[in-house]
C-alpha cells in the first residue's frame, strides 16, 4: 500500500517506537506500569498480558528537554509468537526484559533471533534485582553465551539493571531509549498523508468495529479516512490512548479509531486519503482470503473423524494466537477443521453455521453468546456445543479433552509374549497340552494366543492353564519351560509359536 505524497515535506525528529519483550513473567507489564502509572496486571486473566497494545509517555531527557516515547506492550507466553514478531517489525528500539532470578528461558532465546533477524538496536533490562535470589552477573554471562554482547563485556548492547516492581533503575532505562534514539537519527513527515500499521482491533458493543494504529509516518486528521487491507473508516472519532478526542496525530503516535467498515486485520498496514472514495479504491475485502489461509492450514487426513470448530474471540490478535495453539492439537483417527474465525460475540449466524454439522463446536475467548443465539441454540433441534473461556491454555485444555473423547476407539493387540511350543502331549476335544518355552516377554493364565507356523498366524487359541514343575501358577516369565492347557480349534504341532496377547482399546 502505498501512500500518495503531498507537494512538501517537513522531515523532523519523531519519538522512538519501543517494543517491549522477553519471557512470561519476567516483568513486562509491570515495567509499563510503573512507567505508566496505570495498571493493566489485574485486569489480564492470570496475570499475563493478553492483548498487544500501543502506549505514549513522556520523559525529560538529560537537557531537560520533554520528550515523547511509544511503548509496545507484546504477550510473552508461547501463544503469542506471531504477536511478538508483529511487535519487532513496527519498533525502533527493542527493550529485552530478562529475570534476574530466571535467566534467559525459551521466550527469551525466541525473542533473542527475532531481534537479531530485525537487526533494531536494543536495550537489556535485567529486571527484579530487589529479589533476594537476583544474580545480575549471572544473566550477563548467560547472555554471552547466547551471543549478546553487553557493554563492558566485549559487546554494544546497553543494559540497565532495573526493578521494576520498586522503580529502581527506571528513569536510567527511558534515558537509554531516547540515548539509542538520538542516535539512530529517527525522523518523521509531519506534511504527508499517514500510512502505519493497525496493533490491536475488536468490535465495541457501542460503537462497533475499533482499531488501535501506530502511526509509522506522515499526519492523521480530522476530516479525513484510513483505509486498511480489508476495511475503511472516516477519522472523525480520532482518540489518542487516553481515549481523549484529538484532531491530529504525527508519526509514532498511537491512535484509537472507532467505525471501521469491517474489523480490521492486525498487522494491516494503513493508510489516509483525502475523499471516502479513495479509500474505497484501497480497501481490498480479504476477509476470504484470511479464513482461506486458514481453512488451509487445518487440512485433514483422508478417513479421519472431523470436528468442525468456530473461533469467536474479543480481538483479533488473539484469534491469531488461538488458532496456532489449536494448530498444535494432534489425536490419531480424528481431526478438526477451523471453519471460521472471527471477532465479536457469539451470535445467531454462527449457530446456524454450527448447526450445520451435529459435531460442530463453538469456543469463544473473552466474548459472550448474545441473546438471540442462545434462544436459538437452545431448540433441541439445534444444540450446538458452546465453551467460552478467558484463558488460552484453558481454551487448548479443554479442546484437547474434548476432541480425544470423540476420538473413534479402535481395538489393538498388544503383544504380552511369546512361547517356542517344544513338544505336543495330549488332546481332547478342544484342548491340547503341550510344553513349551517362554522367548519373550510373561505368560498369563487366560491370555488369548496367535498360533504362528513359519511366521503366519494359521490360529487363535486361549491359555487355560499354566504349569511349572508340576505345579499350577497363573503366570510365568521369558527363559521357563512349561506345560500348557490350550484352548484352540487348530492343530498345534512343535516348531510352532504361541503369541500371548490382550485387547487395548485406543
Amino acid at each position: 500500500m502505498n501512500a500518495k505524497k503531498t507537494a512538501g515535506t517537513d522531515l523532523r525528529e519523531r519519538p522512538p517506537i519501543v517494543v517491549v519483550m522477553g519471557h512470561v513473567d519476567h516483568g513486562k507489564s509491570t515495567l509499563l506500569d510503573y512507567i505508566r502509572k496505570t495498571n493493566i496486571v489485574d485486569r489480564e486473566a492470570g496475570g499475563i498480558t493478553q492483548h498487544l497494545s500501543a502506549y505514549e509517555v513522556e520523559h525529560t531527557d538529560k537537557d531537560g528537554k520533554m520528550r515523547k516515547i511509544t511503548f509496545l506492550d507484546t504477550p510473552g507466553h508461547e501463544a503469542f509468537t506471531g504477536m511478538r514478531s508483529r511487535g519487532a517489525t513496527v519498533a525502533d528500539i527493542a527493550i529485552l526484559v530478562i529475570s534476574a532470578e530466571d535467566g534467559i528461558k525459551a521466550q527469551t532465546k525466541e525473542v533473542i533471533e527475532l531481534i537479531k533477524k530485525s537487526h533494531m538496536p536494543y536495550i537489556v533490562a535485567i529486571n527484579k534485582i530487589d529479589k533476594p535470589n537476583a544474580n545480575v552477573e549471572k544473566v550477563k554471562y548467560e547472555l554471552l553465551e547466547h551471543e549478546v554482547y553487553l557493554e563492558g563485556l566485549g559487546g554494544d548492547v546497553p543494559f540497565v539493571p532495573i526493578s521494576s516492581l520498586k522503580g529502581t533503575g527506571i528513569d536510567e532505562l527511558l534515558e537509554t531509549v531516547l540515548l539509542v534514539a538520538d542516535i539512530t537519527e529517527l525522523k518523521g513527515d509531519y506534511t504527508n498523508l499517514a500510512t502505519g500499521i493497525v496493533i490491536e482491533s475488536h468490535i465495541d458493543a457501542k460503537t462497533g468495529a475499533k482499531a488501535t494504529l501506530v502511526i509509522l509516518d506522515g499526519v492523521v486528521k480530522k476530516g479525513e479516512f484510513i483505509a486498511t487491507g480489508q476495511s475503511f473508516a472516516t477519522t472523525r472519532m480520532l482518540e489518542n490512548y487516553f481515549g481523549k478526542s484529538i484532531d491530529m496525530a504525527g508519526p509514532s503516535q498511537p491512535i484509537t479509531l472507532t467505525g471501521f467498515s469491517n474489523v480490521p486485520n492486525v498487522g494491516d498496514l494503513f493508510q489516509t486519503t483525502k475523499t471516502k472514495k479513495e479509500a474505497e479504491g484501497l480497501c481490498v475485502e480479504n476477509n476470504q482470503e484470511q479464513n482461506k489461509s486458514v481453512l488451509d492450514n487445518n487440512t485433514c487426513p483422508e478417513g479421519d473423524k472431523i470436528i468442525p470448530i468456530i473461533i469467536k474471540t474479543d480481538v483479533a490478535g488473539t484469534a491469531e494466537a488461538i488458532v496456532r495453539e489449536i494448530g498444535k492439537i494432534k489425536k490419531e483417527c480424528i481431526s478438526y477443521k477451523i471453519i471460521s474465525v472471527g471477532v465479536g460475540d457469539i451470535n445467531e449466524g454462527d449457530i446456524k453455521l454450527a448447526s450445520g454439522d451435529k459435531e460442530a463446536i463453538i469456543v469463544g475467548f473473552n466474548v459472550k453468546i448474545g441473546n438471540i443465539a442462545r434462544d436459538i441454540n437452545e431448540q433441541v433441534q439445534v444444540g450446538v456445543r458452546v465453551e467460552i473461556f478467558n484463558i488460552i491454555y484453558k481454551l487448548t485444555e479443554w479442546l484437547d479433552e474434548y476432541i480425544e473423547t470423540l476420538r473413534p476407539r479402535q481395538e489393538v493387540h498388544e503383544s504380552i509374549g511369546k512361547i517356542k511350543v517344544l513338544k505336543f502331549f495330549s488332546k481332547t476335544k478342544d484342548k491340547q497340552v503341550i510344553g513349551g518355552r517362554i522367548d519373550e516377554g510373561v505368560i498369563i493364565s487366560g491370555s488369548l494366543v496367535k498360533i504362528l507356523r513359519r511366521e503366519n498366524e494359521i490360529g487363535v487359541g486361549k491359555i487355560i492353564e499354566i504349569q511349572s514343575q508340576k505345579i499350577k501358577i497363573k503366570e510365568l516369565g521369558e527363559g521357563n519351560e512349561c506345560g500348557l492347557t490350550v484352548e484352540s480349534k487348530t492343530e498345534i504341532a512343535p516348531g510352532d509359536y504361541l503369541e500371548a496377547f490382550k485387547i487395548v482399546v485406543k
